[in-house]
């Protein structure tokens, strides 16, 4: 595995909503949130990852996030760019785009639906990773992919991909997290993929998290990460507490759907608009969403 610099992939690095405007991509909006997350000392962005409800987007669509992304940026903080797709034509084109376009590091979901043996995902990464020499990390999300890695694949591509450095592990597995860092050492960049276990997995040695909720709370979950890094546990464990349940809130429905209402509701999306099968919160969940806000200090 190649070495990278200390501070590279670390930390917060959420992944951006899409917002919406009119059934378009809306750039200006996008470009405020971008701004938002450097402001408050976000260490990267995840664009096109689950939140950003890729899979209702066209190649086209994604890949023009990513160039905006990358253009927006401007070196300020690493872009990683979610390049996944079903299909592995797919994935290579949107792949290879993200690595001409500039992206800093590539997040690759599992093949989903067609239920690949452990050998075909081992190859597909593999083939993926012999196409640009940019930093490689897995999305392993099993929960909507029905697929869980073995760690006889992840050595399998190791070996083979020199650049592939590390995982998004969405799942509730944390001895897999030990494992695999035994494994591979503490470089290997294991990204925390579910809000609530940002903690527990970084005191494992994790190297930082994929965390929806810092589309809400970016400052928050950048220290909390930085507390975590830097073994300070009492303030780590503070903001852990504080964070919880507006972490949790965000699973109230279909990811992104709590997210946007949200958003919109403390004023950083105009439109709280989806595509199909995505649709709004209901007013049930809006109500129990406000609350959540309420108590987080997020509105009066």
């Amino acid at each position: 595995m190649i070495t990278l610099p200390k501070h590279f992939l670390t930390g917060s690095i959420p992944p951006l909503i899409t917002p919406f405007k009119d059934g378009r991509p809306d750039f200006d909006t996008y470009g405020r949130l971008i701004e938002h997350q450097i402001a408050n000392g976000t260490h990267g962005i995840l664009v096109n990852g689950t939140t950003s409800e890729p899979s209702t987007l066209t190649i086209a669509e994604r890949n023009a996030l990513v160039k905006f992304a990358v253009d927006a940026v401007g070196k300020r903080i690493p872009v990683v760019a979610a390049t996944g797709s079903q299909s592995h034509a797919e994935t290579v084109e949107l792949t290879e785009f993200a690595a001409h376009a500039g992206a800093d590091a590539l997040l690759v979901v599992t093949p989903y639906y067609i239920r690949a043996p452990q050998r075909g995902v081992a190859e597909y990464f593999i083939d993926l990773g012999r196409r640009s020499t940019v930093p490689l990390m897995m999305y392993h999300i099993p929960g909507r992919s029905a697929f869980k890695v073995e760690m006889a694949t992840l050595e399998r591509i190791a070996e083979a991909i020199p650049h592939f450095v590390g995982i998004k592990h969405a799942v509730d597995d944390h001895a897999f997290v030990t494992e695999m860092l035994a494994r591979f050492g503490p470089e290997f960049r294991v990204f925390v993929g579910l809000e609530e276990f940002t903690l527990s997995m970084m005191a494992l040695g994790a190297q930082g998290t994929m965390n929806a909720a810092a589309n809400l709370a970016p400052r928050e979950i950048a220290q909390m990460c930085e507390a975590t890094l830097a073994n300070d546990m009492p303030t780590a464990r503070a903001l852990h507490y504080k964070l919880f349940e507006l972490m949790r809130a965000i699973f109230f429905d279909t990811n992104p759907i709590p997210m946007k209402y949200m958003m919109k509701r403390i004023g950083l999306i105009d439109r709280n608009e989806h595509r199909l099968p995505m649709v709004p919160a209901t007013p049930e969940l809006e109500k129990r969403l406000d609350g959540v806000l309420e108590r987080a200090g997020l509105i009066g």
